[in-house]
């Protein structure tokens, strides 16, 4: 992949789920770094609504992409689902809902954008799995699932994509102050407190590790999995 730094043009990226919460911190830090930014999300302020379990939205995306851009750099598999349910009180529609949007789709977006980005000359994917994929909490039977899978799949596109020149990474947050987060604003400063950092984290802490593995600084990081989690996994 040439150095971002020695293109005329600014690198390009996609962020999924930018509407709000850490897909907007990311969409927002990139394009503070240079980055010419295509957010996309089912609802908001974005550029592209676009649902992310749909093959055609892919294939309209990467279109509008080409046309504005001529090309794509990066790609932040954010958008993701999330609901809390004892095991046995499941339902087989909502579990199949959480793995359409949270495992299907970010494995749609990355064969969309490989053949673009290896034209392009490379690039990086960073898709944002969670701490519930990596240690088994209790209510989380689909969510946790289905972001295990994504680890798995991460892992995957690393291996087959590499040497078409294209990292692909996998972001692991812990508790992460937003909406998305299933305990009551009131509650979260004793709830976390116990954490090795002592608090959940925020979105802008998220995108500066999403930033970092999407940038050349880290032209030598694929299959990795970091966890921003304030010390959770240790």
């Amino acid at each position: 992949m040439p150095s971002l730094l020695t293109l005329a043009m600014s690198p390009v990226a996609v962020v999924t789920g930018a509407g709000r919460g850490q897909g907007a911190a990311e969409a927002g830090m990139l394009r503070s770094r240079g980055w010419d930014v295509l957010t996309t999300d089912v609802a908001g302020e974005v550029d592209v609504v676009a649902d992310v379990c749909d093959g055609q939205a892919w294939t309209s995306l990467v279109e509008v992409v080409l046309e504005r851009h001529g090309r794509l750099d990066g790609l932040v598999n954010n958008a993701a689902v999330h609901h809390t349910r004892p095991l046995l009180e499941e339902r087989a529609d909502e579990v199949e809902r959480v793995f359409r949007i949270n495992t299907l789709g970010p494995l749609m977006g990355i064969q969309a954008v490989a053949p673009v980005m290896q034209a392009s000359g490379g690039g990086s994917i960073v898709n944002v799995s969670s701490f519930a994929g990596a240690r088994g909490l209790p209510g989380h039977t689909a969510y946790g699932a289905a972001k295990w899978a994504l680890r798995g799949i991460s892992r995957t596109a690393a291996v087959e994509l590499g040497p078409r020149g294209i990292r692909v990474n996998a972001v692991l947050p812990g508790p992460i102050e937003t909406a998305m987060l299933p305990v009551p604003e009131d509650q979260r400063a004793s709830r976390f407190s116990k954490l090795p950092l002592g608090r959940a984290g925020t979105p802008t802490e998220v995108a500066e590790v999403v930033c970092f593995l999407l940038s050349d600084a880290a032209s030598y990081v694929s299959g990795a999995e970091v966890a921003v989690d304030g010390g959770m996994a240790a």
